[in-house]
């Protein structure tokens, strides 16, 4: 029986390096799903430190959309997977729709969020058919000033209900503070 785990938190909170804890403490036969698309120096400078701090054994895939279509596979050669992050989910499947969020009515924010959600409820439903520990990692943007412009404002709440339809499929759920997990469900 799978188990879900949701690690949530502010920017550089620690919480990635808590959830690849978890993971290193239950086994050693890890896959971690990078879901960012490293396109600048700082990105590519984060991802690197990111390879850096977790085990060398652990295989690594870099993917950001259809991830419930390799959960199958991965599920037949690992015992755990971690995901992070759901963050960068988000921006890439939004910046990879076909929309201009800024000329885009409601209606096509709907689709688009409906979208992303079919992305992740199809992500969470393969997991639950398996047996793996699923660790997914994402930013809590709920705590910050409203944004000024469109876009951000739909990327924030767009993440932010992504976030809670992930929490409420979770079996735990831990939100890290300054390097401190809490766990706040399960």
């Amino acid at each position: 029986m799978s188990k879900v785990i949701l690690v949530t938190g502010g920017a550089r909170s620690g919480k990635s390096n808590f959830a690849e804890k978890l993971c290193i403490y239950r086994n050693n036969s890890t896959a971690y799903i990078a879901t960012s698309i490293p396109f600048d120096d700082e990105m590519k400078d984060r991802v690197k430190k990111h390879k850096e701090s977790r085990p060398q054994n652990w295989e690594t895939y870099e993917i950001y959309k259809d991830i419930y279509s390799i959960i199958q596979d991965l599920s037949k050669n690992h015992d755990t997977v971690i995901m992070d992050c759901v963050t960068l989910l988000v921006n890439n499947l939004m910046f990879t729709y076909d929309i201009n969020i800024d000329e885009a009515d409601q209606e096509q924010i709907n689709n688009l969020e409906y979208y992303i959600k079919d992305q992740v409820n199809k992500l969470i439903n393969e997991v639950k058919k398996t047996n793996i520990y699923f660790v997914a990692v994402t930013n809590e943007l709920g705590m910050a000033v409203v944004p000024a412009n469109k876009l951000s404002r739909i990327y924030t709440d767009i993440v932010g209900r992504i976030n809670q339809l992930i929490a409420s499929q979770s079996d735990e759920v831990y939100l890290v503070v300054s390097g401190i997990p809490m766990k706040i469900k399960g």
